[in-house]
């Protein structure tokens, strides 16, 4: 089997971005450290769920932390080659924070000379000696939330950064030998022009970062940015002008010697986020922290308890945090490796595919299939079905069909 991913959830932000929705709160030092022990806890215990029987077909969902301590099955599968703090802010974490839960997965789980030890930051949250502690520690990739490079813009997402910020953490992560930094940039913002994000990305690429990943703006019902736009303090985003911005970014990045080699993510030659591979390419991957979630590679998922506090109280009480699984019937593992693959630019092999998952994609989606190809959206090489330039654009609507 693949190798695995690991992935800890780091909950807390020194404030809220107007657009997040994610499980988040605000930075407390006593609940951080307490959170931190219950990370090494659930770690140096964690245990993985029985085997899915093969020959029961019916998905199911409920409360698996029985099953997800069951030492029945320990580590089958306990090699991995990525590690991903994500969150939230990461960085708010100590070096020594941070060097504590890499030792505790490091006692756990086998990790692969060369592993790939991703933490997020955001810029300004950082200094020349936490981020030689963070090497140290054995992180060697860094991804930060840049956004855009325009402070008003900034300002209004709510972030605490400015772009200049942005630069000194780059410096800063330069000069601690880190040569595998990413940049997340949003698209779409209100009131965004095309000159200005056409700014952005020249001020992105003179940066030289090893990896981008961009990300048109999503407005969540509930987020304060959704409350603005409601009140009319910004203007709508306009899905044609964010759509321009895409391709925009496209040929720019392709011009400066970047693949596209995922939707929304494109490197410089060899500089892939390897652990955002393992969702696109349906291998196992095991998250800690609340709200984390996990894949056994197979047919089964499960996640933990949203809530940080509540999180902490149920390690505290049983060792694991799980409170939901869902059992995926073989169509539906088969459905969800497909519609994630043609996430990638090199596609989904439909030989493969059938191999591993017993259905015949081109005969089972027959209909769908035509209506994409007649409609440029995808395009078949072979045994290689991807998406073109324009189904890229249009890719949701590709998915639903396999949903």
């Amino acid at each position: 089997m693949k190798r695995a991913g690991i992935y800890i959830h780091i909950p807390f932000c020194r404030s809220r971005c107007s657009y997040c929705d994610f499980a988040t709160g605000a930075y407390e030092g006593q609940l951080a450290e307490r959170y931190v022990s219950a990370l090494t806890t659930e770690i140096s215990t964690f245990k993985l769920a029985p085997a899915h029987d093969s020959h029961d077909d019916a998905g199911v969902t409920g409360d698996i932390n029985a099953r997800a301590v069951d030492s029945t099955r320990a580590f089958e599968v306990c090699d991995v080659d990525t590690i991903y703090f994500g969150g939230g802010t990461p960085s708010l974490l100590t070096p020594a924070q941070v060097g504590r839960i890499l030792r505790a997965v490091g006692e756990r789980f086998r990790v692969a000379d060369g592993a790939e030890v991703t933490l997020e930051m955001n810029p300004g949250t950082v200094t020349p000696e936490s981020v030689a502690g963070y090497r140290a520690a054995g992180v060697n990739r860094a991804s930060f939330g840049l956004q855009t490079f325009d402070d008003e813009q900034l300002r209004r997402l709510g972030r605490t950064h400015t772009a200049a910020d942005a630069r000194r953490t780059l410096r800063i992560l330069n000069e601690a030998g880190f040569d595998n930094v990413s940049f997340d940039l949003i698209a779409g913002l209100p009131g965004q022009t095309l000159a200005e994000w056409a700014r952005n990305m020249d001020d992105a690429l003179a940066l030289a970062p090893a990896h981008l990943s961009l990300y048109l703006l999503e407005v969540h019902e509930g987020t304060p940015l959704a409350d603005q736009l409601r009140q009319g303090r910004w203007p709508q985003p306009d899905p044609d002008v964010a759509a321009a911005m895409y391709q925009l970014l496209i040929e720019r990045t392709r011009a400066a010697g970047y693949e596209h080699y995922e939707i929304s993510n494109f490197c410089l030659p060899g500089r892939e986020a390897r652990h955002n591979l393992k969702y696109w390419t349906n291998a196992p991957y095991y998250g800690f922290g609340s709200s984390a979630h996990s894949y056994d590679g197979a047919r089964t998922r499960w996640s933990n308890e949203r809530d940080a506090a509540r999180y902490v109280e149920l390690i505290k009480e049983r060792g694991a945090a799980v409170v939901e699984t869902n059992e995926l019937t073989a169509r539906d593992a088969g459905a969800e490796a497909l519609f994630l693959g043609l996430r990638l630019m090199r596609g989904v092999d439909l030989r493969a595919h059938q191999t591993r998952f017993g259905t015949d994609v081109r005969s089972e989606y027959a209909d769908d299939l035509s209506r994409f190809r007649e409609a440029d959206l995808i395009e078949l090489d072979g045994d290689l079905l991807r998406l073109t330039r324009n189904g890229v654009l249009l890719s949701n609507e590709v998915f639903a069909a396999f949903v």
